[in-house]
């Protein structure tokens, strides 16, 4: 029963992830599309970890929904006041983002020592290659919260900022995990959508509109 809520949550966080980002900011329609994606893409993380645990407790998928949840609770807590709820949340996800980047960087060091490919038909060099680049923006992420955890909430554009990369590099991970393998793809949509190009170009559009949005901040 899992996979179908899985996929339901992950299409339903789409769409919603691109109201939220569509509409005036801070309106009463980007406030509630935005924490009805937030729910979306914590019932899709926490569905993809358990669907990922029954097949290997090293699978993939465990450690991306976690790190999914990592970013969207911490873009919520970025635009909501601060209260003794969002400095507990902060704390315990920075403690998750510090031990999931320590995890990526063990399984990149794996990854690029392995020349075979993964079960899903992806180079394990590849893997170890996104292995790091997750390490990385997990530290740079943590820095971020030890920084307001210690300094206090940030205000302006900043604010906006940290709330828009957190919640689009959530919707990356998401559609990446989905739109990177051609067989998971082939389940839900058509041949013509299968292709390497098509494949990319929802991760391309994601990105698009994520530098938009931030060009466009005051």
């Amino acid at each position: 029963m899992l996979l179908p809520i899985h996929i339901a949550a992950g299409g339903l966080a789409i769409a919603l992830g691109a109201v939220a980002l569509s509409v005036k900011k801070g309106g009463a329609l980007h406030r509630r599309s935005g924490l009805l994606f937030v729910c979306a893409m914590l019932v899709m993380g926490s569905s993809a970890s358990t669907l990922g645990f029954r097949k290997s407790a090293t699978d993939g998928n465990v450690f991306a929904g976690f790190i999914v949840a990592y970013f969207v609770i911490t873009a919520l807590t970025t635009v909501r006041p601060a209260s003794p709820w969002t400095r507990v949340m902060n704390g315990v996800a920075l403690t998750f983002g510090l031990g999931l980047a320590v995890v990526c960087l063990v399984g990149g060091v794996k990854g690029v020592n392995n020349p075979g490919l993964s079960p899903g038909g992806v180079p394990f060099r590849t893997i170890g290659v996104m292995s790091f680049v997750l390490a990385t923006v997990l530290l740079l992420g943590a820095i971020g919260d030890v920084r307001i955890m210690r300094f206090g909430p940030i205000h302006g554009a900043p604010r906006l900022a940290r709330h828009l990369w957190r919640m689009c590099f959530a919707l990356f991970i998401a559609a990446g995990s989905f739109f990177s393998i051609r067989e998971r793809v082939a389940t839900i949509l058509p041949e013509p959508f299968t292709t390497a190009p098509m494949r990319a170009l929802p991760i391309l559009l994601l990105f698009s509109v994520m530098f938009y949005r931030r060009l466009l901040m005051p």
